[in-house]
């Protein structure tokens, strides 16, 4: 080989895959591949793929068969979800020259190239102000639409002490927000028989480590908010984001059990009244499925009374779409599209109502916001995301990005906040 070769990474999907795409970065890097500018061709395309949704799939085809048109000399590497579902089949795309069907076939594939292993953790994250950890892989709760359990199905914790060094290193690096990410994250240590540490126990870990930032988690399945966790976003709001992302999916308990969502509506209702009376105006935030198999409008009706009910601050609202291989795409009674459309954008509004509240019940405090963009929109303004997850304008120049502020709140503008700069904390300043 004649070194530096171009490298170019693809990556579709959650957080997760994200993540995974980083450490392979670097890891290539390590070893003399260099990312590609505008306008160089690459060498090597490693594209990280995602088998959530068919439509997922199709966007991973169309993709790489894009890249193989346009960079006919390129080798091209596909890894992930998709390509652990179907290898075959991905390997049958133009341009495919190899497949890494799990992470086994992904070391055993870098090898070849002079690879001895992936590093144990990331020091940078591309292109972001924030940085995510992955910290657990795999699922084995099953919900009856999913397909994600049949392709990560084992779970698996990553030791403590190396995740430690990660948040040292980004830290060092100059990024001051922290993600806590997993395939199923509240299942943090659950592998081992008496886990010495769980979720909980880890993130007290981090937050007592040296240095300025601060942690936010990813999503986390309601039974899995444990009493220590919530004891710790109660003492530190400054260190642990008050900011939990609570998947509902359905507010009828019918609906649920077709789901096969493992606990009910008035559990989840029940943890979330906890969460209210834990901490100080938590930012709740969480996903809903419309139009299941067999979901009536009373169910729907179901939903909106328990998304009110839970004090959400805004609700991400999809429409079901039957996935191949899950126990849900072959249910009958499918809901037609036009009814999958309006209970969405009803869910839509009801957000919108909600996520309003939210922001008057913050005008006026000082929240502790990352800047992330400066995109004039308004002139003179940049933007960010405060520590309980809602935007926050304020008059600056691009030279804030990247920086974690105080910024004292004066005014809502559409389904944003706007203030003025309290205190710059002098955090996450990266060259």
């Amino acid at each position: 080989m004649t070194f530096p070769l171009r490298l170019k990474t693809v990556t579709f999907g959650c957080k997760v895959n994200q993540y995974e795409s980083q450490r392979l970065r670097e890891g290539l890097q390590r070893i003399g591949y260099e990312e590609v500018r505008d306008g160089q061709t690459p060498d090597l395309i490693v594209v990280n793929s995602c088998a959530v949704t068919a439509e997922s799939e199709a966007k991973c085809r169309k993709r790489i068969r894009l890249l193989a048109k346009r960079h006919p000399r390129a080798e091209i590497l596909v890894t992930g979800c998709y390509a652990v579902r179907k290898p075959a089949e991905v390997a049958r795309l133009p341009g495919v020259t190899a497949v890494a069907a799990g992470p086994g076939q992904v070391a055993a594939l870098l090898a070849r190239r002079g690879l001895d292993e992936l590093p144990e953790g990331i020091s940078a994250f591309d292109g972001r102000h924030r940085a995510w950890i992955k910290v657990q892989d795999g699922c084995r709760q099953g919900c009856s639409y999913c397909i994600v359990p049949r392709v990560r199905p084992v779970l698996c914790s990553r030791p403590v002490e190396e995740i430690l060094a990660e948040v040292r290193r980004l830290v060092r690096g100059g990024y001051p927000e922290i993600v806590l990410c997993g395939i199923r994250l509240g299942l943090y240590g659950a592998e081992r028989p008496e886990p010495a540490v769980d979720l909980a126990a880890l993130v007290r870990r981090m937050i007592d480590l040296e240095g300025a930032f601060r942690v936010r988690l990813s999503s986390i399945e309601a039974p899995e908010i444990t009493d220590p966790l919530l004891d710790i976003m109660a003492e530190r709001p400054d260190r642990l984001c008050p900011h939990l992302h609570v998947p509902l999916q359905s507010g009828s308990d019918e609906v649920r059990q077709a789901m096969r969502r493992r606990f009910s509506v008035r559990q989840f209702l029940d943890c979330c009244q906890k969460i209210h009376r834990r901490l100080d105006r938590p930012a709740l935030t969480t996903d809903v499925m419309v139009g299941f198999p067999s979901e009536t409008e009373a169910d729907f009706h179901a939903t909106c009374r328990a998304v009110e009910g839970a004090g959400f601050s805004r609700v991400h609202a999809f429409r079901f779409s039957p996935r191949p291989g899950t126990p849900a795409a072959n249910l009958p009674r499918p809901i037609p599209q036009r009814i999958h459309r309006q209970w969405a954008d009803r869910l839509g509004q009801l957000s919108n109502a909600l996520h309003l509240r939210y922001l008057k019940s913050l005008k006026g405090e000082t929240l502790q916001v990352l800047i992330e963009s400066a995109d004039g929109d308004p002139p003179g303004f940049v933007r960010g995301t405060a520590e309980r997850y809602v935007t926050v304008a304020l008059p600056g120049t691009k030279l804030l990005e990247g920086r974690l502020m105080d910024v004292k709140t004066e005014t809502i503008e559409g389904d944003r906040l706007r203030g003025f700069l309290a205190r710059d904390l002098g955090l996450g300043i990266r060259d």
